[in-house]
């Protein structure tokens, strides 16, 4: 239609509305445009014909602005990460206002000038204020918004009279969500789903809509798959850093290269049997300086990374977005594609392969005299695991072991000695932790549960590593070099004193006063060893520590007890690595491939993030580990174990089975007939009649009763009284004191001013 005489055109109202500062009714564009009477009846159908066309749009209060125009202040959802390492966020829209039209979502891009920035990652929501740049917006940080239900992981199933059900993985998430079948994306009962939670509620729960169908509940591939979207792990490597992993081609030893030629050493890569990835190789030899009887000269070789990945490449962007490689049962989740992680980066027996290589002296005493840092070419001789060393040295070699065994691995071994000595001087923490094993069958279930062995073999190996981790921080502390150290603080007080009083129950003293060493818990560990309560005292100690974390700032590390650290031996796996690599190339001038100044100055944000994507890890795989668990657990239902009480709680206590580690909860109401209260110093439910107690470390013989495979809960009860006996002889009991108890003092506290109340009271009351 055309405008009637009078009016403004289409083309005069639509600027209007794009240039106005927000959005505008018809009113405010009446008044614009000196438009009175009947023209108003006139104007309200040129804006709805400039909305049909998709030219703008319509908001709350009948308001209109641009087309796909946001808010000024808006919720947003990190979406992307472009070439420059600029954040790209994306509106939180309902779904279904997403299909109304084709214009294209406005590009975002986050000011990174806020400290927030850094720790961001794609999947993060933030509270932002919105500012026009261009054809775009640029968002400032108001906040970062708690991670909610924005996306759901869960199984689809279709309830009869109800309609279709999400029903969330996350046990922590206790209700269903709704999902309209045009919402559906074509799940089939039972399958695992990837969804969008929507705005609003329909018959009182949260609506969905699926956006990727991940498979079966029964596929093999199912638990882990939950554990990486739950935690919002990043399993999709960009399509421009994976062509760069591809592209990249085998160094080739030259003069040019200026790298010092260790191929003709017997470095070994000793690693687990599962291992795909090979990031470090060792060699040892007694040194031959006479002033040095009986010390060893050591080589720690690491895969240079930083020669493949370089700042600010694709490959590095998504590196410092994952922060470290996911390890599953089923799966590794790399922190690098697989071209360069399982290839060129891998120190593979017989290949060539540059390193960043330490080489240090050690005295007698296990005591560092000397060392030094070099870029170098190695040619491994071996691939050892642990169980083959440690025969080899056990004089139980095989027929690759044999010819390794007194130039090679004897060495090792020797070195070790040393390295133990001045170990012993430190006294670092020496906490007994048992760490369970899943072992998969081919069909991708479990076919087995044990404890990892713990082989002098794994010491030798970890020994070495932190005597190369103490030399990079040493290296670049002396260079003045920024550096993200592996820092441990020393327990907050708080808690040493909730384990000075659990101690105390036990017959243990604890001094607060003395000054605060590692030494200190080894000499209550070791009085408690042997003892009932040995395990309880070692998750008591372990739990009053504080977390270790990456910071710039330089704290120590309390339970190694070294005042530098920095992880330097895993880039393959760890961006921490990566970032100390690239600190020691800069500082020992070993090529233009090393440290920034744009990233060292953003090394504090960078440092967090790693911490948080390093936690988000270890959630992430403990998850399906008891997802594993659970389903290993299923067909045993009814049977009976000896489990180690690991928790106190108001909700019950929390086990661990003696056999497999599997973690499960016997709630309160599977307690037998009494009130128990929660006991703090001792770490205990304590029954009000009987006296009865459960502590932390205590064993107690458990019934399994309840197996959720969906979000891998064990819920356990006493063999001696079934859950219907307890529950026929006092429900759910409560915690504190009895019944009559309780009630007299409610009912003295709400009357003893006005009487007795009349009426009957209120059902639920």
């Amino acid at each position: 239609m055309s405008a009637p005489r009078g009016l403004p055109d289409k083309a005069a109202i639509r600027k209007f509305i794009i240039n106005a500062p927000g959005p505008v009714g018809r009113r405010e564009i009446a008044r614009a445009f000196g438009i009175k009477g009947a023209e108003r009846a006139e104007l309200r159908t040129i804006l709805r014909e400039l909305a049909e066309e998709g030219v703008i749009g319509r908001g709350k209060g009948k308001r209109y602005n641009e087309a796909g125009a946001l808010p000024p202040v808006a919720v947003l959802r990190i979406s992307s990460v472009d070439d420059n390492a600029m954040l790209l966020a994306e509106p939180m829209r309902k779904a279904e206002d997403d299909t109304k039209t084709d214009i294209p979502l406005p590009r975002i891009r986050v000011n990174s000038d806020r400290r927030e920035a850094a720790s961001l990652g794609v999947g993060d929501r933030i509270l932002a204020r919105l500012q026009r740049k261009g054809a775009g917006y640029e968002a400032s940080i108001i906040r970062v918004l708690p991670k909610g239900p924005d996306r759901v992981i869960g199984v689809y199933a279709e309830v009869p009279g109800q309609g279709a059900r999400i029903r969330p993985t996350d046990r922590r998430q206790k209700s269903d969500y709704a999902v309209e079948k045009s919402q559906n994306s074509s799940a089939k009962q039972g399958d695992l789903v990837l969804a969008d939670v929507l705005i609003g509620r329909r018959h009182g729960l949260r609506e969905a809509r699926v956006v990727e169908v991940l498979g079966g509940m029964d596929d093999r591939r199912a638990i882990s798959l939950i554990a990486i979207h739950s935690g919002d792990i990043p399993d999709v490597f960009p399509a421009e850093a994976v062509a760069q992993a591809e592209a990249a081609q085998p160094m080739v030893m030259s003069a040019a290269s200026e790298r010092e030629d260790l191929r003709h050493l017997p470095l070994i890569t000793v690693d687990g049997a599962d291992a795909r990835d090979f990031d470090d190789a060792i060699w040892a030899a007694p040194d031959d300086d006479v002033k040095n009887k009986g010390g060893w000269q050591i080589i720690v070789a690491i895969a240079d990374v930083s020669h493949y990945v370089t700042f600010n490449s694709a490959l590095d962007r998504e590196a410092r977005r994952r922060g470290n490689s996911v390890y599953f049962p089923d799966r590794v989740v790399p922190m690098l594609p697989e071209a360069l992680s399982n290839n060129l980066c891998s120190l593979r027996p017989g290949e060539d392969r540059p390193v960043l290589a330490v080489t240090m002296r050690l005295d007698a005493k296990g005591k560092r005299i000397e060392h030094q840092f070099h870029r170098a070419m190695i040619r491994s001789a071996a691939r050892v695991i642990y169980e083959d060393l440690q025969a080899a040295h056990d004089r139980e070699p095989n027929e690759q072991t044999a010819p390794l065994l007194e130039s090679v691995i004897e060495p090792l071994y020797g070195a070790w000695g040393a390295l133990m000595k001045a170990r012993e001087g430190r006294q670092p923490l020496d906490l007994d932790l048992p760490e369970m094993k899943i072992s998969l069958g081919e069909d991708g279930h479990v076919d087995d549960v044990r404890q990892r062995e713990r082989l002098d073999a794994h010491r030798v190996i970890e020994e070495f590593m932190i005597e190369a981790n103490v030399a990079a921080a040493d290296t670049l502390e002396a260079q003045k070099m920024p550096c993200v150290y592996r820092v441990h603080d020393q327990p907050d007080r708080e808690k040493l004193l909730g384990l000075k009083d659990f101690l105390s129950s036990l017959g243990l003293s604890f001094a607060m006063g003395e000054r605060l060493r590692p030494e200190l818990f080894n000499r209550i560990l070791a009085k408690a060893r042997g003892s009932d309560h040995w395990e309880a005292v070692n998750q008591s100690i372990l739990r009053s520590q504080s977390q270790a974390r990456y910071d710039p700032d330089n704290i120590g590390h309390f339970g190694l007890s070294r005042a530098r650290y920095a992880h330097f031996t895993s880039p393959i796996r760890r961006y921490s690595d990566l970032l100390v690599h690239r600190a020691l190339i800069r500082g020992g001038s070993f090529g233009m491939d090393g440290l920034r100044d744009e990233e060292a100055v953003h090394l504090a944000e960078t440092a967090e993030h790693i911490s948080n994507t390093e936690r988000r890890a270890m959630v992430a795989e403990r998850d399906a580990n008891d997802r594993y668990m659970a389903a290993f657990m299923t067909e045993q239902t009814g049977a009976e174990f000896i489990a180690r009480i690991n928790g106190v709680t108001r909700a019950g206590l929390f086990l661990t089975l003696v056999d497999t580690g599997a973690d499960g909860l016997l709630p309160m109401r599977y307690l037998h007939n009494d009130y128990y209260q929660v006991d703090e110093a001792q770490k205990a439910l304590i029954g009000e009649r009987s006296g009865g107690r459960y502590r932390l470390g205590d064993s107690v013989t458990v019934r399994l009763v309840e197996v959720n495979t969906l979000t891998g809960g064990l819920i356990f009860e006493l063999p001696s009284m079934s859950a219907e006996t307890t529950e026929g002889a006092y429900g759910h009991p409560r915690i504190g004191k009895p019944r009559k108890e309780r009630v007299k003092r409610g009912s003295d506290r709400k009357h003893s001013k006005h009487g007795k109340r009349k009426g009957r009271r209120r059902s639920g009351a």
